[in-house]
């Protein structure tokens, strides 16, 4: 008994000597996550299908072996302009398409949403948008690691090898339109017009537009198909990618006269009011209601600085941009963490005045006098129209600085602007 009590104190020293030896060595040379090469951390291409694995095995360099890991130094950005039709969005997509560093797509969820709930794109039942908005979050995912060819699968007719002419608004992207995509255009083409990319781009081959946008160092993404800022909180939540979302925003008597003006077809009886005087009791207002209610939901949620959006928001009404775009677009820059560079400096100047060219008049075009457009409203819509979007809409309209009128005279009064001065500080 005597020698087994005493072997149980020598095994349980020996014990301890181990594991402190294994301790000093682990604590000497730390075990490191090394992130492996992906678009999202390395901008290199490939795809990110192996978790991280670990380095520290004895005479290794850990991390530092391997330059490609240095994940803050060339890190993608991953920008989501969030808005909804009629907002101003194209425009602002432009700020960001000009960027010779930035990969740019035009709303890819509308095929979506044409290919799982056609004849009902802008369906409210919940099961559908439940649907459309996991395949929308799928597809961005996807597309923001540079995987053109999820997007195939939504595309009708189907792609044959890999190529297509049906991608909606390919010509909206600079970077579909130049090399290695399309050899028509080459780099002194600086501002080509969307038409022309269409006519002399062959169809799109997805290979060669997966290859441009690896060879970009960053990703945007306009959409007006998803309604909250909260219906992407997965997506922003997601640690491969480094999502910034630009929510913007527009007086809803603005939105609401410029699709009366543009959808004809949609919002006729709208201007069956404007023209009679007289309401028609069959008018669809989810038309009007839908728009200030995702304002409002999204809007709160983000400027409510939830942690899952801290660095990763910010509010931009329209008519802040367009009253004076250079150094709101300086701003939103600034908050991406990139570089203004000259191209988008240039396209400003020209892009922000008045112009009597086709493109400026054409539904989804961005020439147009920035300035004059954003209060225009005023003058098309009647004022019981107005009076009746500020009763339905009027915490909305509160909360993002939109003043209510109260009378014809001041509705028409253009010297008095419906803007407040109102700072939006991106949440950082």
């Amino acid at each position: 008994m005597q020698c087994s009590w005493k072997a149980v104190i020598l095994l349980a020293l020996a014990s301890i000597a181990i594991q402190y030896t294994a301790i000093r060595t682990l604590t000497s040379k730390p075990f490191q996550l090394c992130p492996l090469p992906s678009p999202q951390n390395c901008g290199l291409g490939g795809q990110d299908t192996e978790p991280p694995f670990e380095r520290g095995a004895p005479g290794s360099g850990g991390c530092d072996d391997y330059p490609y890991f240095s994940i803050n130094a060339t890190r993608k950005t991953h920008i989501l302009v969030l808005a909804t039709t009629r907002s101003g969005s194209s425009f602002v997509g432009q700020l960001l398409n000009q960027h010779q560093e930035i990969f740019y797509l035009f709303e890819p969820l509308y095929h979506v949403q044409t290919t799982l709930i056609p004849r009902l794109s802008h369906s409210r039942n919940p099961a559908d948008r439940r649907v459309t908005l996991g395949a929308s979050r799928d597809l961005l995912r996807s597309l923001y690691g540079c995987d053109l060819y999820f997007l195939e699968s939504y595309i009708k007719p189907t792609p044959t090898n890999h190529t297509t002419d049906k991608l909606f608004r390919r010509g909206a992207s600079r970077a579909l339109c130049q090399q290695p995509v399309c050899d028509a255009f080459g780099p002194a083409d600086v501002n080509v017009e969307e038409g022309d990319c269409i006519k002399k781009c062959a169809a799109l081959n997805m290979t060669l537009a997966t290859e441009g946008c690896r060879e970009k160092r960053h990703v945007a993404i306009k959409i007006v198909r998803v309604p909250e800022i909260g219906d992407l909180r997965a997506l922003v939540e997601d640690p491969r990618l480094n999502i910034k979302v630009i929510q913007l925003v527009r007086d809803p008597r603005g939105i609401l006269s410029s699709r009366i003006e543009t959808f004809r077809d949609t919002y006729r009886l709208w201007r069956i009011w404007r023209a009679t005087g007289r309401r028609p009791y069959n008018l669809d207002m989810s038309q009007l209601t839908v728009v200030c209610e995702d304002f409002l939901n999204s809007v709160s949620t983000g400027l409510s600085h939830p942690y899952w959006l801290k660095g990763k928001y910010m509010l931009v009404r329209y008519e802040d941009l367009a009253r004076n775009p250079l150094l709101k677009t300086k701003e939103i820059y600034d908050y991406l963490g990139l570089p203004m560079d000259k191209n988008v400096e240039d396209w400003i100047h020209v892009n922000t005045r008045g112009s009597n060219e086709p493109s400026a008049k054409h539904k989804f075009g961005t020439v147009r006098d920035s300035a004059a457009n954003a209060e225009s409203w005023r003058l098309k819509l009647s004022y019981d129209m107005v009076e009746y979007t500020q009763t339905v809409c009027h915490k909305v309209l509160k909360q993002l600085g939109y003043k209510a009128v109260k009378s014809v005279e001041e509705l028409k009064n253009m010297s008095l602007s419906l803007v407040q001065d109102k700072a939006f500080v991106p949440f950082l």
